[in-house]
């Protein structure tokens, strides 16, 4: 039907070409957004003017603690800007989830998903290895990229770790980054963000 199941370690890319494979439309969004399943669901991943909230109908957690696996609905997922019930647990993890999703023509879906991954080409340092966006717009109509360019932060390296040229929301990997690398240059940002603007900045990836 238009159910979408997928397992933690699945490929979030990979998940929104499997739902154009069968005609569904929904997880267009998600084409390009680096990493898993799992952490897409975590995070209540999007872009685009999509994420997971849009599209979740439930997911599958195991209690690392106790060993119980069990569901927990949309509904009861908490899901917010960048947020689930996952991260207000340390010892769940999600190992699986479903997405609801509705027909569509594939040729159309396909070029939807192609024109999100070429605004992506043409704005993100897709060239370089790195986690995606790092931190959460402090408000709607608060781009955290722009203020790190207007640090003159662009190309400001530690270790292999670099904000990124093309996009200041990016760390990117010119070569042999640790993670280390990345969050000290997390931290640097912060500060100078801080000192310049007094907002705080919190982070989308999770060390």
């Amino acid at each position: 039907g238009n159910i979408l199941s997928v397992l933690c370690g699945d490929s979030f890319t990979e998940a929104a070409v499997a739902a154009k494979d069968a005609s569904l439309t929904g997880l267009e969004f998600a084409y390009g957004i680096p990493g898993s399943c799992g952490g897409a669901v975590c995070m209540n991943a999007g872009a685009y003017g999509g994420e997971v909230s849009s599209v979740l109908l439930d997911m599958r957690v195991l209690d690392t603690a106790s060993g119980e696996v069990f569901t927990i609905s949309k509904a009861d997922a908490r899901l917010s800007y960048r947020h689930s019930i996952i991260r207000d647990f340390p010892s769940y993890a999600v190992i699986g989830a479903r997405f609801e999703l509705k027909s569509g023509n594939k040729d159309e879906i396909n070029a939807y998903m192609q024109d999100i991954m070429g605004r992506r080409r043409d704005k993100q340092p897709l060239e370089y290895p790195s986690a995606g966006s790092v931190f959460k717009r402090p408000a709607p109509d608060m781009y955290v990229g722009k203020m790190i360019e207007e640090l003159g932060l662009k190309g400001f390296t530690i270790g292999g770790a670099q904000v990124s040229k093309k996009h200041a929301g990016f760390i990117i990997n010119v070569g042999g980054a640790t993670a280390s690398d990345v969050l000290a240059l997390v931290e640097h940002i912060k500060k100078s963000v801080l000192s310049a603007y007094s907002v705080e900045l919190e982070c989308e990836i999770c060390a």
